[in-house]
């Protein structure tokens, strides 16, 4: 997919912000995933991080709750225009809500060689089970997404030593 500097840009500050929020995941005690979701007009609508660990509720991923906040704010579970940046590509289960919420562009950070869902190891938006296209775009601040996720998990198995 071809983008312009300006939508470059955008991407940019978007995924920025899902680093921040990211961040205050990790220090929290979950794993480092932020997102976020803005409309057409570049309004944020929703935000998430992960809350596995501190709600104990194994569907409180980053983008699921970035998705509840969003369709509430819409009032609306359709979410036409929208797009979702995430630091960390989607599993199967958000990947899933990501097509039925009908969003417009997913733009993520870093590929999950383990349980990644939009192009890593499935691609559920291009599969037959799929009725939404979804546009995607990956790798966006990669390095940095990346590093935050690295690092978090090199302290946590130096805290479990």
């Amino acid at each position: 997919m071809l983008f312009s500097h300006t939508q470059y840009l955008q991407h940019l500050k978007w995924m920025q912000l899902a680093l921040y929020i990211a961040q205050a995941a990790g220090e929290a005690g979950d794993v480092p995933v932020g997102a976020v979701i803005i409309d057409s007009f570049g309004n944020l609508l929703g935000k998430g991080e992960n809350r596995k660990e501190r709600d104990q509720d194994p569907t409180a991923h980053a983008e699921i709750i970035a998705l509840r906040a969003a369709a509430c704010k819409l009032k609306t579970w359709r979410l036409h225009g929208c797009t979702l940046y995430v630091t960390l590509e989607p599993c199967p289960m958000c990947a899933g809500a990501i097509v039925q919420s009908r969003l417009e562009l997913l733009v993520y950070g870093v590929d999950d060689p383990k349980t990644g869902a939009i192009r890593t190891v499935e691609n559920i938006p291009d599969s037959a089970a799929s009725n939404h296209k979804l546009s995607v775009i990956g790798g966006v601040l990669e390095s940095s997404c990346r590093q935050q996720l690295q690092a978090w998990f090199t302290h946590q198995r130096h805290r479990l030593q």
